[in-house]
């Protein structure tokens, strides 16, 4: 079971970069791992480190002005491959929510199966956000699931994003896929009992 999500308000880390694929988000070298942990040190690798394997100051996870358990990034983040490492990278990292104006369906609904929030928003309304990051990086976001609300807290901005109502209950109870079947699990024998065929 993971940590429920009703509302989260943080600052941001920004990433106004469109087309954001897999590889980038974590490089296949990677890849070997079968359980999560550990990926989110390698989140970004090659943006983040040289190939010496030193911080390269310029890319804003290494910039300390910049904290927050909200990533928000360019259109079409998580286009590529299907590597559910990608989303076990951004979550092992610490971000709770991820907001774009569009994500490539396979990642987002990876993201989801570990209770990561994508959140989609206009065009218009990632925009300013960026906007607002970069005039001042304490800028705050507040996305509450329960209205399915993401808000601007430096110009009040608010729009609704969906989700689908199952990925939904789970992330409010902290569920995965087999909590949510173990939670429901005397519904699953009462039907099964109830409906049994006749053989």
């Amino acid at each position: 079971m993971k940590d429920k999500f009703q509302t989260l308000t943080s600052t941001c880390i920004p990433i106004p970069r469109e087309n954001i694929d897999t590889d980038q988000i974590i490089p296949a070298r990677f890849l070997k791992a079968t359980s999560r942990k550990g990926f989110g040190d390698n989140l970004f690798r090659d943006w983040r480190f040289d190939k010496d394997g030193n911080k390269i100051d310029s890319f804003v996870l290494n910039d300390p002005t910049y904290s927050g358990k909200i990533l928000v990034a360019g259109k079409n983040f998580g286009s590529g491959s299907s590597r559910e490492h990608a989303a076990w990278a951004v979550a092992g990292y610490g971000f709770k929510v991820v907001i774009s104006s569009f994500f490539a369906d396979i990642f987002k609904n990876n993201a989801l199966n570990n209770c990561l929030l994508p959140v989609v928003v206009s065009e218009e309304f990632l925009t300013s956000l960026f906007s607002s990051i970069e005039n001042d990086h304490n800028t705050t976001v507040t996305v509450n699931l329960v209205e399915q609300t993401v808000t601007n807290n430096a110009t009040k901005e608010t729009e609704h994003f969906d989700i689908s109502p199952y990925k939904k209950d789970c992330l409010l109870n902290g569920f995965d896929d087999i909590d949510f079947l173990l939670n429901n699990l005397n519904d699953i024998e009462s039907w099964e009992t109830t409906n049994r065929m006749p053989y």
